[in-house]
């Protein structure tokens, strides 16, 4: 039997668990569709990474052809597309990440020739990988002996709120505002719903959205939790993309529209991997617009507008005093949000003991 090429990626420590799914499922999609055989390198950083050192103990994944990097003869990244804006320190200097499918990544074929392929990237376009969601559901099946359905209730909807490491980013950390809209909008579904967080942070999560319960379980079940949901608010966060996708209960999937730039993109989605067949999208006001009706108007606003024309246009050195200035007047405008608020919390305290 002729033996096949092999597309490969590998895994890094730098990469949360829902990166890392997204490498995963995505290298083994491509290969599939255009007939070779994967291999997963790095496989021992799986959720073993800069949020968790407790490895997937909860599902037995396949990382195929057993390779080292120097088997492969080709390294392809995945197309970027950035626009460079003075939302944030990040954001002048790297660029907010907007980047759709890559068409050469999609039809990636072991460069014509027979090549071992190692590919780098996000890799979370829906393109890569919805035709397969059957295969996927098998890939990343929870053991049963962690599969938490005691929160699978018709009127509870799980809220995944990413606290700690985004409170120090005001382009994407979701302010009190989301998490209000988006509850309103799940009570018109269910006016007698109740709500349930899952977070990395409790203390902080409880001091955003008051009155609702916050927990941090251990992984698999903060995982399980949200695939077995029947509602769900999410954050803007990969990790819980895979179990909301592989899910066989949700009815109701709510998510920032504009998703890592909800709070500033005047119409650019950060990024536009990040639009999912099936899920609704919330705006700043708190309207819903379906997948289909925010790629109707991404596609409008790449045609139209004046800031997407200049993509991949780093900032001018002679401009970016005036971008830092502008990012750091955000910051503080949304310093003094929190502070603000934190005021507002403790006089509630003091008249309500």
């Amino acid at each position: 039997m002729e033996k096949k090429p092999l597309i490969a990626t590998e895994l890094l420590r730098g990469q949360g668990l829902g990166n890392q799914l997204f490498c995963y499922v995505t290298t083994r999609c491509i290969a599939l569709r255009n007939n070779c055989d994967y291999s997963i390198l790095g496989s021992e950083t799986l959720a073993n990474n800069i949020h968790s050192q407790c490895g997937l103990y909860f599902m037995e994944l396949e990382f195929g052809v057993p390779a080292e990097k120097e088997d492969f003869a080709k390294v392809y990244h995945e197309r970027e597309d950035r626009l460079y804006l003075a939302n944030s320190r990040h954001d002048i200097e790297h660029g907010a990440y907007i980047t759709g499918t890559d068409e050469t990544l999609l039809n990636l074929n072991g460069g014509g020739a027979g090549e071992n392929v190692l590919v780098y990237g996000n890799m979370q376009a829906e393109d890569y990988y919805l035709p397969y969601k059957e295969e996927i559901r098998q890939w990343l099946r929870v053991k049963p002996e962690y599969d938490c359905c005691e929160y699978s209730q018709d009127d509870l909807c799980i809220i995944h709120l990413r606290c700690t490491d985004y409170m120090d980013s005001p382009e994407l950390f979701l302010e009190k505002r989301y998490w209000i809209h988006g509850m309103k909008n799940m009570r018109r579904i269910n006016p007698k719903m109740r709500f349930m967080i899952i977070t990395n942070d409790v203390k902080e999560a409880e001091k955003l959205i008051p009155g609702v319960k916050a927990y941090n379980f251990d992984l698999a079940k903060d995982y399980s939790i949200i695939k077995n949901a029947r509602y769900l608010l999410l954050a803007n966060s990969s990790f819980t993309y895979f179990p909301a996708f592989t899910s066989t209960t949700v009815r109701k999937i709510i998510a920032p529209k504009y998703w890592a730039r909800h709070n500033v993109s005047d119409g650019y989605w950060a990024s536009e991997q990040n639009i999912y067949e099936g899920w609704t999208y919330q705006d700043r006001q708190g309207r819903l617009f379906s997948a289909e009706e925010c790629r109707r108007e991404l596609a409008q606003y790449k045609e139209c507008s004046p800031v997407y024309a200049k993509r991949n246009q780093p900032i001018a050195e002679a401009d970016k005093e005036k971008a830092y200035q502008r990012a750091q007047r955000y910051y503080k405008r949304f310093q003094m949000r929190h502070y603000w608020n934190s005021a507002k919390r403790k006089v509630r305290k003091l008249f309500t003991r």
